[in-house]
This record gives C-alpha cells, sequence and structure tokens, in this order.
C-alpha cells in the first residue's frame, strides 16, 4: 500500500483553513465537534465577553492571536479577507475591530472607509507591516482609532484593545448596590452618606465588581481590567485587596462572594 505523504496532507489543511472564516473554540466544546463557519455560535458572543472581529490572511498569526484573545476572555470571529470582513460588519455588531490593511480582495484601508461611510463607530485598530507615516496617516484619517506595527507585543495589542473598548462604552456617572454608591466622576464611594475611603487599586477592583455585579469574575480577569499596561499584580495582591474591600463594605447591604475556583461576585447581602 503506497504512504500517504503526511507533510502534503499538513499543507492541504493548512491551506483550507486559510480559505475560510473561523472562530475561537470556547471551552466545553469537545475537540474533534466541528464548528460552524457561517457565523460563531451564541454562546460565544454574550454581554459578559468582548466580541473582537478579527481579520488577518496570515493563518499562523490569526491562530495565535485568536489564542490569546480568549485566554483574556474575548469572544474571537476571524476572516481573512476584507470582502468577507465588510459583509460580516454589515451582518453583526462587534466590540473592536482588528484589521489587517494588507489584506486579499478590498485592503484595509477600504474596508475602514466603507464602516465609517455607513456611520458606525466601532473602534478599529490597524495592524501594519508598513512602518511609513503616511500609511498611518491615511489609516487615521479614514477613521481607524488606533495602530500596531508587526511585529508587536501581545501584551500590548490586549491593552489597547480595552482602551478603545473603554473610551467607546458610556460609563454611568454613578454605580451603585445595597447601599453602596460609586460616583466614577468624584472617585467618591459612599455607604448612605458616610465616605469610605479607598486607595487607587481598592477603587479599581471595587469599581470593576461593581461593574459586573452578580457574575463571576476571576482574579485575572480583574488584573488585566484594573492594571494599565505593563505594570505587574499577582494573584494573591488580588486576594489581599479583596480582603480589604470586605471590611471597608461589610456593612454596605453587599458581600464579595468567593466562588471557589472561578474568583469572586459582588451581590447584595440578602442574595
Amino acid at each position: 500500500m503506497p504512504q500517504r505523504n503526511k507533510t502534503t496532507g499538513v499543507k492541504a489543511r493548512t491551506e483550507r483553513a486559510a480559505a475560510r472564516p473561523f472562530c475561537a473554540r470556547p471551552g466545553g466544546i469537545p475537540a474533534d465537534r466541528e464548528i460552524p463557519h457561517n457565523g460563531c455560535h451564541p454562546l460565544w458572543r454574550n454581554g459578559s465577553r468582548m466580541h473582537v472581529l478579527l481579520v488577518e490572511d496570515d493563518a499562523v498569526l490569526a491562530d495565535g492571536l485568536t489564542r490569546i484573545l480568549s485566554a483574556h476572555g474575548m469572544a474571537v470571529d476571524v476572516v481573512n479577507n476584507g470582502s468577507q470582513a465588510d459583509a460580516m460588519l454589515q451582518r453583526i455588531d462587534v466590540a473592536v475591530l482588528v484589521l489587517d490593511i494588507g489584506l486579499p480582495g478590498i485592503d484595509g484601508f477600504e474596508v475602514v472607509r466603507r464602516l465609517r461611510a455607513r456611520g458606525s463607530n466601532i473602534p478599529v485598530l490597524l495592524l501594519t507591516a508598513r512602518d511609513a507615516i503616511e500609511d498611518r496617516v491615511r489609516g487615521l484619517e479614514l477613521g481607524a482609532d488606533d495602530y500596531l506595527v508587526k511585529p508587536f507585543a501581545t501584551a500590548e495589542l490586549v491593552a489597547r484593545l480595552k482602551a478603545l473598548v473603554r473610551r467607546n462604552t458610556p460609563q454611568p456617572a454613578v454605580l451603585a448596590l445595597g447601599q453602596l454608591t460609586l460616583d466614577t466622576s468624584s472617585k467618591r464611594a459612599r455607604i448612605k452618606e458616610r465616605v469610605v475611603e479607598l486607595s487607587a487599586r481598592e477603587w479599581a477592583v471595587l469599581e470593576y465588581l461593581l461593574q459586573h455585579a452578580a457574575r463571576v469574575v476571576s482574579k485575572q480577569q480583574i488584573i488585566d481590567a484594573i492594571l494599565p499596561w505593563g505594570e505587574d499584580l499577582t494573584l494573591n495582591a488580588v486576594e489581599v485587596y479583596i480582603s480589604r474591600l470586605r471590611l471597608k463594605i461589610g456593612d454596605a447591604g453587599v458581600s464579595i462572594r468567593t466562588i471557589r475556583g472561578f474568583g469572586y461576585m459582588l451581590e447584595t447581602s440578602d442574595a
């Protein structure tokens, strides 16, 4: 029996994968289960995960970025050419668009131009191998919000995406749960009329918990949300801030519950 050329088989599978859009596989989906390629399963895009559309024709780079963004709690759709991206952006809503400039079909510049012509304000981060100033200026003038020149640090990409989404997401001036209120404009925390003194890090952790009240958040999600890119914070430090907050807001009618193996949840004390 003739032997199958393994190298040829791998190459063929890679070429087939590169020829169609694909989505990040969520946890709990068996590895042998086929992923539908006509858009992601609804479970992969819900209110608790940042929905990213990644447009990149380099299959290896796209796969690597998908894994990294998914590990940071994002739901990722991937397409590999400008025409598919333009069509998808007319059908779905995403939190942020990560767009390579040098694409087959219509390029990234034209995708941005069409997006803005439709009146969409989706944040756009351009990925480019072109370091010429005129290319960067052109992308920004067409309506892109930010750019990264390849090669880039993935930690910086994650931080820039979160910053873009934060700037594009209107936040309420006051967050409240039980008898606890946080005025995000004056940076004041109160229990009824009493001011609660918080450090900058304690404030950031409590604000994030309030923004995700009644939902479980992991220690890593807290770190990613409150920490500027380039700084460091350990998981043990998060435990320390949570312990301090429990002492300071214990009489506010709310509690920070530990969900073992998953993280924390802020809820009313009678929940």
